[in-house]
């Protein structure tokens, strides 16, 4: 019986990959995507390319900072259309592919990356390293982008192996091999840990996966929760027995956000700037076809306190006034004596028929 192979292919540089695509000048030079591609303007780096990654340059890091760490850089705008059609094109390669004589399963994660499996019934798999480069090489031909492949006995294995073969690279990891390679490793290296469970983590005296991986199970579920204590203890065995599943994934919310170049400290003015914001979250969900049942507002005061609000609607609706309604009334709940650098409106949707 065949192994039971997990492929991650995650796009290098995705964006600015993209962009140099667009403009083969830039080829080799330090690139920037984010915002509206001007560095004196607030915003943040989406991606940065390996030559900008080589000043300290990195995602979500303000594009002045960026320019300060790299000033020969070129910054460019995020060009969300383009980058659709690309990931489109990508996604549309991996799932033309067939492995063991039967098409591929392709969980798509987003833009840039997807989880990639043999289908039912499928034949001899071969040489799951030969069969990534056979990825790679057909991306690469098929759109003239260079990708990552992670090789795992399961999800959470393929989608950690991929960051040790970037970039262009093939990686594989295993239960085999995974105490050797991720034993002494913060807990930050599982995919599923942030900083802040790291932190409770380590106030228990967790801090490597190793420790994670031995930890008591009951001791977690009764000091983190009884859900996410043993799904933590799980992840630090590298354990993950999710399907790779092809079910189109659909959205429970559209939200839009934007950052003001010049605070707003006059609140008529971010009222009228969550109506606006609110009318194109509206369109977002028009194109979904299903009403909103919540609105949220998210709202950054200056200098840099951010703060969420929400309430559930009397009943669902796509009715634009009564959304952006809904959505200046939240400002009601927020003190107003602080200006205003960035809002954002979350519209949920009401769940499709049958449900997620």
């Amino acid at each position: 019986m065949s192994p039971r192979w997990v492929l991650h292919v995650d796009l290098d540089q995705f964006l600015a990959a993209v962009e140099v695509l667009r403009h083969p000048e830039l080829a080799g030079l330090p690139v920037v995507v984010g915002g509206r591609g001007d560095p004196t303007e607030r915003g943040v780096v989406s991606t940065a390319s390996y030559e900008a990654r080589a000043f300290g340059v990195g995602s979500g890091m303000p594009l002045r900072v960026a320019a300060r760490k790299c000033p020969d850089a070129v910054f460019l705008p995020v060009d969300r259309e383009v980058y659709d059609a690309a990931s489109a094109e990508v996604m549309a390669t991996l799932r033309s592919l067939t492995w063991g004589g039967v098409p591929v399963v392709l969980e798509v994660l987003g833009w840039d990356e997807a989880f990639l499996a043999a289908g039912p019934e499928h034949g001899e798999l071969g040489d799951p390293r030969a069969y990534a480069a056979q990825i790679h090489d057909a991306v690469l031909s098929a759109t003239g982008l260079h990708c990552s492949v992670g090789i795992g006995d399961n999800k959470l294995r393929a989608k950690i192996a991929t960051d040790f073969g970037k970039p262009r690279g093939i990686w594989q990891l295993t239960a085999e091999n995974w105490d050797e390679v991720m034993g002494e490793r913060p807990t930050t290296a599982l995919w599923g840990i942030g900083s802040k469970t790291a932190k409770r983590l380590g106030a228990l005296g967790i801090d490597t996966v190793d420790q994670l991986a031995r930890s008591d199970a009951r001791e977690l579920a009764a000091e983190i929760g009884p859900t996410t204590g043993p799904w933590l203890h799980q992840l630090g065995r590298g354990e993950d027995a999710s399907p790779v599943d092809a079910t189109p994934w659909v959205p429970r919310a559209h939200g839009r956000e934007e950052t003001f170049q010049t605070d707003l400290d006059d609140w008529a003015e971010v009222a009228a700037a969550v109506r606006r914001i609110t009318r194109r979250a509206v369109a977002d969900i028009d194109d979904e076809g299903r009403p909103a049942a919540r609105v949220g507002l998210k709202i950054r005061l200056k200098p840099f306190i951010t703060l969420t609000r929400s309430l559930t609607l009397p009943e669902p609706t796509n009715d634009p006034d009564v959304l952006a309604d809904a959505a200046v009334s939240l400002l009601e709940r927020v003190d107003h004596d602080r200006a205003v650098r960035l809002l954002g409106v979350r519209l949920e949707m009401v769940p499709p028929e049958g449900g997620y």
